[in-house]
């Protein structure tokens, strides 16, 4: 069933929404597969805070358009799902790596992300990205290193000094 103008504009307009909040998009062909484990990839990208959409390609296209996911356009072909990450991209890349791993009839055509088209199989790297707590979590590490160590560095002459008459003590037990 055609679509009229207008519904081409809304779904434009929608998809344009989504992709300028989003810092990922993953395009991914999901020919051959059910439409009970599509509903499951829905489900699953929904409660993970992702939003998950088949738009045709050109529509797609126009949407991308003076948005970070220009460079997507020549890789929209063939039916894809366009998977929005709004917040964490490794969230988004994890859940399309543990779907495609159940079902090798899903791929990954192509994914864009801080205005670089990505090829599929740089998925694996974008999954391994840590999480933003986890990053936050290496970050204070790395700022509170120092600190540390001068708090070491300072308590040390003491902890030698202790040590010390720890030992003659325990000489003059001994003897």
């Amino acid at each position: 069933m055609a679509l009229k103008l207008d519904a081409k504009q809304a779904i434009v307009a929608d998809v344009a929404k989504f992709a300028s909040q989003s810092v990922l998009v993953i395009a991914a062909e999901y020919r051959g597969l059910t439409v009970a484990k599509m509903t499951s990839f829905r489900s699953k990208a929904r409660e993970a805070g992702l939003h998950a959409q088949v738009v045709r390609n050109t529509l797609a296209r126009r949407a991308f358009e003076n948005t970070e996911f220009a460079c997507m356009s020549d890789a929209l072909v063939g039916p894809l799902i366009l998977l929005f990450a709004p917040e964490d991209p490794g969230v988004a890349a994890r859940l399309v790596r543990d779907f495609a791993k159940e079902n090798e009839i899903f791929t990954v055509k192509a994914l864009a992300m801080g205005g670089q088209l990505l090829d599929g199989a740089q998925l694996k790297t974008v999954a391994d990205l840590p999480t933003r707590d986890q990053a936050i979590a290496i970050l204070m590490s790395v700022l509170q290193a120092p600190i540390v160590k001068l708090v070491r560095t300072l308590a040390e002459p003491h902890a030698q000094m202790v040590r010390a008459f720890a030992a003659v003590r325990d000489q003059k037990k001994a003897a």
